[in-house]
């Protein structure tokens, strides 16, 4: 097999990035990021992956789409009992990566997940489609399932039983808030001498900003 994958190169060169650019705060920059994101009309601008690590340390990851964003953190929904779920369960440290290769630009967030209260989750939920919320309903997430089939019989199973009225949260569906202590912006620069500045937070809850070698 021979993808000639060393012959796939090109230059970044839709701008650069330089320190007078910056907000002090990191999620300020983000919100300017993501809004400059949604306005160019790339597909699924809150698509993130998000990275977790197991007990034996193994990592692993998955892309979720981010639901909110605030002073606290970053926020994102999740069947409860999936594997996801379970491993910040023993570990809460994780990572988020937004990968806006269109725009030449990418983020980097490293933070400790908190479980979302039910308040936050059901007002959520209520929010959702129908069909989103019978999909958490008939879903065991991460679960082996043989076919795809079993999967839509499990979701008509479920739209026969809640055919009338409101849809209940399921009590194994939540969410979690990514806290950041640290996040890096990433601009394309020629000849790959990108841009990099990393935020970290200090003691004091000052932002540190540190330009980093490409």
């Amino acid at each position: 097999m021979d993808l000639h994958l060393e012959d796939f190169r090109r230059e970044y060169t839709q701008g650069g990035l330089e320190r007078d650019d910056l907000a002090d705060n990191p999620l300020e920059q983000f919100d300017r990021w993501m809004q400059q994101t949604i306005t160019s009309g790339i597909p699924d601008p809150n698509a993130m992956t998000i990275a977790t690590v197991d007990a034996s340390g193994q990592p692993s990851q998955r892309i979720v789409l981010l639901k909110h964003l605030d002073a606290k953190g970053f926020v994102f929904y999740t069947n409860l009992n999936s594997r996801k779920a379970q491993e910040l369960k023993q570990n809460p440290k994780i990572s988020l990566h937004f990968p806006w290769y269109l725009l030449e630009r990418q983020v980097k967030v490293c933070g400790v997940a908190e479980q979302l209260s039910a308040t936050e989750v059901i007002k959520y939920f209520v929010s959702r489609p129908r069909d989103s919320q019978l999909g958490a309903w008939a879903s065991q997430q991460s679960r082996p399932i043989s076919s795809r089939a079993i999967l839509m019989q499990q979701f008509e199973s479920m739209k026969n039983k809640f055919a009338k009225g409101e849809i209940p949260v399921p009590d194994f569906w939540g969410g979690f808030r990514v806290k950041p202590h640290q996040i890096e912006f990433w601009q394309g620069g020629a000849a790959r001498l990108h841009d990099r500045f990393q935020y970290n937070l200090q003691e004091n809850g000052v932002w540190e900003i540190q330009r980093l070698e490409p």
